[in-house]
C-alpha cells in the first residue's frame, strides 16, 4: 500500500491541528514536515504527533524541497488562500485548503487555475460536510425521500473563533480578550468577520443539497459591536429563477458551542423539498424528516460514514482514480463563493445585487 507524504503549511488557523491529527491516524498516511514561520505556533503539534526537529521548518520553500510531500494542508488566513496556492501548486502537489474557499470568487478562479497547471487536485475542506447527519441528508435528497429541494435555511457558528484552540480546546476569557486586537479573524483586510468564516459552509452545502442550483440574486445584512472593523453576524436571502428563497446565517456569539450544547437557534439546516423536509442539525445522531406518508415527522439515525474527513477522501479518491465530489470539489465550492461575494457586495451596497459571476 502507497505511504502518502503529507506536509502541514501555515498554523494561521487552529484547523491545522485538527487536519494533522487526520494525517496522523490513516494508516497510509506520514506527515513529513509541518512549516510555519513562527516555531511557536508548531509547538502544540511537534509534541502531538511526535514530528521531529528535522521535519520542522519555517521556510516552505525548504520544507516542499526536502520532504516532498505529496499532499499539502494549507492553513492561511482566508485573504492569503491564493497567494499560498499559487506559491504552492508549482511544487506538483495535491492540496487540502480549509474553509473558506477564499476571500474573492477571482481569488478562487485564479487557485482553480493554478491547481490545473500543476495537473493535481485541489480541495477545500468543509468540516461541515464530515457530519453524518449532513451526509445523510444528502443521500435522502438523492433517492427523492423529499421530492426536489426548495428551499434551505441555514444557521451556524460558535461563541467565537478564538474560545477554542485545535481539537477544540476551550480558552479562557482573559485569552480571547487579549487575542482579539491581534487577531487575523478580526481584521478585515485578512478575511475575517463571521460572514466569510462561516456563509461558505452554508452556501456551499446548501448548493450541494440543491444539486449544483445557482440563484439569481443575493441580499445580505451584517451586524456586530461599533468598534470592530468585521461583522460578527449576518443573515444573507438567495432567491432563485423559480421564486424561492433560501436563507443563510452566520453567527459569531452563540450562547453555547454547537460541539459541547447545541445553542438556539439550533445550528444546521433545515431542507424544504417538493415532497417532505429535512432537519439536520451539527453533532446529532438523528435527522427529522417529514414526507406526505408521515407528516408527524419521523426520527432517523444517521449512516455510518465511509469517509470522515479530507485526509480520508482525498487519498480515497487519489487511490480509485475518482474525481472530487460535493462540497470539497471546487466547482460547488465556487457557487458558494459567488453567493458569498454577491451577500458582501449586497451588505456593503445595502441592497440586493444579481449573483456575480
Amino acid at each position: 500500500m502507497k505511504k502518502w507524504k503529507i506536509a502541514g503549511i501555515n498554523f494561521d488557523h487552529m484547523h491545522m491541528g485538527d487536519n494533522l491529527r487526520m494525517a496522523f491516524e490513516h494508516p497510509q498516511a506520514e506527515i513529513v514536515g509541518i512549516c510555519d514561520e513562527n516555531m511557536e505556533r508548531m509547538q502544540a503539534a511537534a509534541q502531538n504527533f511526535n514530528i521531529a526537529p528535522a521535519r520542522i521548518f519555517t521556510d516552505y520553500r525548504e520544507c516542499l524541497s526536502r520532504t516532498a510531500p505529496d499532499i499539502v494542508l494549507l492553513c492561511y488566513s482566508s485573504a492569503r488562500h491564493r497567494e499560498w496556492t499559487e506559491k504552492v501548486a508549482p511544487f506538483g502537489v495535491h492540496i487540502i485548503m480549509e474553509k473558506p474557499f477564499a476571500a474573492t470568487l477571482s481569488d478562487a478562479d485564479a487557485m482553480i487555475e493554478a491547481i490545473k497547471k500543476s495537473g493535481k487536485t485541489l480541495a477545500i475542506n468543509w468540516p461541515l460536510a464530515w457530519y453524518p447527519s449532513h451526509v445523510t441528508a444528502k443521500r435522502l435528497i438523492d433517492e427523492g425521500l423529499i421530492g426536489s429541494v426548495r428551499e434551505v435555511h441555514y444557521y451556524d457558528g460558535n461563541r467565537g473563533p478564538l474560545w477554542h484552540a485545535a481539537d477544540k480546546v476551550n480558552k479562557t476569557a482573559d485569552e480571547v480578550t487579549r487575542e482579539k486586537p491581534v487577531s487575523w479573524f478580526y481584521k478585515r483586510d485578512q478575511g475575517g468577520g463571521s460572514l466569510l468564516d462561516y456563509l461558505g459552509y452554508g452556501t456551499t452545502l446548501g448548493t450541494w443539497f440543491m444539486d449544483g442550483r445557482v440563484p439569481v440574486e443575493v441580499t445580505s445584512v451584517v451586524g456586530g459591536a461599533a468598534n470592530l472593523e468585521v461583522d460578527e453576524h449576518s443573515i444573507t436571502v438567495a432567491r432563485y429563477e423559480d421564486g424561492s428563497l433560501s436563507k443563510f446565517e452566520t453567527r459569531w456569539g452563540t450562547f453555547t458551542d454547537p460541539w459541547t450544547l447545541q445553542p438556539q437557534p439550533k445550528c444546521g439546516f433545515v431542507i424544504v423539498g417538493t415532497a417532505g423536509t429535512i432537519s439536520t442539525y451539527d453533532y446529532e445522531r438523528s435527522i427529522r424528516v417529514q414526507t406526505s406518508s408521515h407528516p408527524e415527522g419521523l426520527e432517523m439515525p444517521v449512516d455510518n460514514l465511509r469517509f470522515r474527513n479530507p485526509v480520508q477522501y482525498l487519498i480515497g479518491c487519489l487511490e480509485g482514480g475518482r474525481r472530487l465530489e460535493g462540497p470539497l470539489s471546487p466547482g460547488i465550492s465556487r457557487i458558494g463563493q459567488q453567493i458569498v461575494d454577491s451577500a458582501i457586495l449586497s451588505s456593503q451596497q445595502k441592497c440586493s445585487v444579481p449573483l456575480l459571476r
